[in-house]
């Protein structure tokens, strides 16, 4: 007898899962989660990562267990795995959720397609996302989105006939796997079930601040949803998200109309999360249309402005947080210890080592993908050539990590605890400490070049050049040109201030 198989990638949950309910419904069902050694080992992953993953496999096994099925786990490459499977039981149909990754996941499916169709097993991919494959054109795409993101949620299975006697290697550790394990002292744990919990608690008390809590890396740890890594790796779909938030909204606007209290509060902020939710798919879609730009710069009219002046001492001083610029080093330290920053820290980050530092935007991209716990490819490499100003039809927004001090940590809370050598050092000079007189920092035990580093550049004059090069390519005829190009095929067609978001809301 063949079987069905559920190759979970990620996609780890049981609710909204329409490939589960497909395959479960066919007869015998093998739920498959594969150990990819070439992605374990690849650039993008980390070890915090595995952890994540295998607290999610753990709350799946445990829900289909339930559902009187089994998660079974191999460990292998992702054609060898499904060929040895095929041999033990013979595969009818592989089902499985698309995905829009990096090219080694997206050179893996193509092979992975190639083997079924040499094997005449039917593949069934069904979007996950609302991210339209073999997308002709923009127009109407925002109504597509809505479309999917209303249509009904996948119903859990109410049985899964799993085959006994599969031989499944189990969660395995980084031990178990040879890598090392994580340093990380503070991540958010994985699973469907905590996904479930964060999003409650932000759509019953969190999230009433939101709009005004998520630019600040003081508020936004309890102030953005932190629903993030949960959607990056599959725990809730993006489908559940949107229609929880949208009962929320319903549920808010019925209140008021009885008890006449205001929820103005509560209102603007879950519409400000509605519109990243919508551009979270958005910048997905980029990558699906365009997988080059994981490597190329969008406008090529950019080409070469950045990278022959590559500065490695630059580069490594902020990978360690070590640049002189107190918010720019804490961020990079409480990436360095949770995985997760806020949307405009993420920016900031982003912005700074691309203009003031003058580092081309591939290195620092592919720093940053292992460091986010919640890595969503799209929105990453869309928004690191966004904050990089090489898309061609993107404003340059060049970040002051003084100003961002000011108006996002004044008081210095946030950095002092990522940057402890700062922490008697005065409101007055936290975002410069560097210009605090010689005789206070000898009295506060905190000289700046020997316990914190003098400033890598000079924010005024780093700005200018960064400033006169790109407005030098911009206005030349080709940049023009590609800027037209660019936008005819990853424009939005929708205006919007929430354009400017990694996958960390």
């Amino acid at each position: 007898m063949t079987v069905n198989v559920v190759w979970f990638k990620r996609d780890l949950r049981v609710t909204d899962h329409w490939p589960l309910v497909e395959a479960a419904a066919r007869g015998p069902c093998v739920c498959l989660y594969i150990y990819e050694p070439s992605v374990l080992t690849s650039s993008e992953f980390d070890a915090s990562h595995l952890d994540f993953i295998n607290e999610s496999l753990r709350n799946l096994a445990d829900e289909l267990k339930e559902l009187g099925g089994a998660l079974t786990v191999r460990r292998g490459e992702a054609v060898e795995v499904l060929k040895d499977l095929h041999a033990e039981r013979g595969i009818e149909t592989l089902w499985s959720h698309e995905e829009t990754g990096t090219n080694l996941t997206f050179t893996r499916d193509k092979a992975v397609g190639a083997w079924a169709r040499q094997e005449n097993i039917h593949w069934v991919e069904i979007a996950q996302h609302g991210v339209v494959r073999r997308l002709k054109t923009r127009d109407g795409w925002s109504k597509k989105w809505q479309h999917f993101v209303n249509a009904r949620l996948a119903p859990r299975p109410t049985s899964i006939d799993s085959p006994s006697g599969l031989p499944s290697a189990g969660v395995l550790s980084a031990s178990d796997l040879g890598l090392p394990a994580s340093t990380r002292s503070a991540v958010q744990t994985g699973g469907s079930r905590m996904a479930r919990k964060v999003m409650d608690s932000f759509l019953e008390a969190r999230g009433e601040g939101y709009q005004s809590a998520m630019s600040s890396p003081v508020s936004a740890w309890d102030g953005c949803s932190r629903i993030s890594a949960h959607l990056a790796w599959g725990n809730i779909s993006i489908r559940t998200v949107y229609q929880l938030t949208r009962r929320r909204v319903d549920a808010l606007q019925a209140a008021r109309e009885v008890t006449q209290v205001s929820s103005g509060a509560w209102l603007k902020s879950l519409r400000s999360f509605e519109e990243r939710l919508r551009w979270h798919c958005h910048f997905i879609q980029k990558l699906e249309d365009q997988p080059s730009l994981e490597f190329s710069n969008l406008s090529r009219a950019y080409d070469g402005i950045r990278e022959e002046d590559f500065s490695t001492e630059r580069f490594s001083a902020w990978c360690e947080g070590q640049t002189g610029f107190p918010l720019v080093d804490a961020c990079m330290r409480a990436l360095h210890a949770t995985g997760w920053i806020n949307f405009r820290m993420r920016a900031m980050l982003m912005s700074f080592a691309s203009y003031q530092l003058w580092l081309d935007w591939r290195p620092t991209a592919n720093y940053l993908q292992r460091l986010f716990l919640d890595f969503e490819p799209g929105i990453h490499f869309s928004q690191s050539q966004m904050q990089s100003g090489v898309t061609g039809i993107n404003t340059f927004r060049i970040y002051s990590p003084i100003k961002q001090v000011l108006d996002q940590d004044p008081s210095g809370v946030f950095i002092r605890e990522y940057c402890p050598e700062l922490e008697a050092v005065p409101d007055s000079y936290i975002a410069e400490p560097h210009k605090m007189p010689p005789m206070l920092q000898q009295q506060i035990g905190c000289v700046i070049g020997k316990h914190y580093p003098l400033p890598i550049v000079e924010h005024g004059p780093a700005y200018s050049a960064a400033k006169k090069k790109m407005f030098a390519v911009k206005r030349t005829a080709s940049a023009r040109s590609e800027a037209q190009q660019v936008f005819r095929r990853h424009g939005s067609r929708r205006r919007s201030r929430s354009r400017d978001m990694f996958a960390s809301s």
